[in-house]
């Protein structure tokens, strides 16, 4: 197996270190004329298909996703891995700590994106779960790294980009998620509520997608959101008609989150550089993690769906672009 990209990395502190929970993309090396990519098995193996690229059932138009003859499939499969840092920007291996990967029918096209919030000193990981039956969130657990609850899917399929809040409101925990519509709707972001984290309601729509801006085709929450005076600050992304993927924030009430107050009308980091613009999948800086230091938020990143990154904002910045 071939390690494709490193993607979208969750983001925490723990035993005095920075972390990252790496998404690792991988496949096998490619041979002439054919197209091969691995799946998990039911069994917990790893099974390798493979088709002819002049296969007319065969549709390869998007580096992400093989479709064949109805059916798709991804051309990677990802785990996630850890690493850290004592200064946030030099990150090395931790060969202590096991990889997490995909398990039972409902991941074994792999485990995707994970977002990381702490609460009580326990770590909750949300991620996308992807197989052929779709794509949804799942939860997983830990206090140490080591052991891990599984309370399995929050929310089915077509879900994905759940992003928990660090603190109950009202008594109640708060989760951004992105549920799709194909017809009538669209990929927005929706605010639930739930009094366990693993049975979530009230369901509430709070970004739609604006035709013609930098936002208008896709959005999905980044990581959780960050309390601030004037509100909770959700950095999100959004992506145009171009498949070029943008990052903005929102802005929602204290008290009753449900109620946006300010939208970023143009984005507060969009690609730029080179390694931003070409890549896997050109045109992206796509986050679910961060920290928070003071005024400064330090936002690490994937970009073009090949190389991780690092970048640091302004917190006061963000909320005078939003007033």
């Amino acid at each position: 197996m071939t390690v494709e990209c490193l993607l979208n990395p969750g983001v925490f502190r723990f035993h005095g270190r920075i972390w990252l929970l790496l998404r690792v993309a991988e496949r096998p090396g490619q041979m002439p004329g054919k197209t091969s990519f691995p799946i998990l098995t039911a069994a917990g193996g790893m099974e390798i298909l493979e088709f002819d690229k002049e296969d007319p059932k065969l549709d390869l138009s998007d580096p992400r996703v093989v479709h064949y003859d109805g059916v798709d499939y991804l051309t990677t499969l990802s785990h996630l891995r850890l690493v850290s840092s004592v200064d946030g920007v030099r990150f090395a291996g931790e060969s202590s700590y096991t990889p997490l990967f995909g398990a039972g029918e409902l991941e074994s096209f792999g485990i995707e994106d994970c977002r990381v919030a702490e609460m009580d000193g326990t770590f909750f990981l949300t991620y996308t779960q992807v197989s052929p039956n779709g794509v949804g969130v799942g939860l997983r657990t830990t206090a140490d790294w080591r052991a891990f609850s599984r309370p399995g899917m929050i929310f089915p399929p077509h879900n994905k980009d759940c992003a928990l809040f660090e603190e109950r409101i009202g008594g109640r925990y708060f989760a951004l998620h992105r549920p799709s519509s194909v017809e009538i709707g669209g990929n927005y972001i929706w605010l639930a509520e739930s009094p366990d984290l693993v049975h979530w309601g009230n369901h509430r729509c709070v970004a739609r997608t604006r035709p013609g801006m930098w936002d208008g085709v896709r959005v999905g929450a980044g990581a959780s959101p960050i309390r601030t005076p004037e509100g909770w600050l959700e950095i999100y992304h959004g992506a145009d008609a171009g498949h070029r993927y943008c990052l903005g924030a929102l802005l929602l009430d204290l008290e009753e989150p449900w109620k946006v107050l300010a939208r970023s009308k143009e984005p507060v980091m969009e690609p730029v550089a080179e390694y931003e613009r070409a890549g896997f999948f050109g045109n992206v800086v796509f986050t679910n993690g961060h920290l928070v230091d003071g005024d400064c938020v330090t936002l690490y990143y994937g970009a073009s769906d090949s190389v991780i990154c690092g970048a640091r904002l302004s917190l006061d910045a963000i909320l005078a672009s939003l007033r």
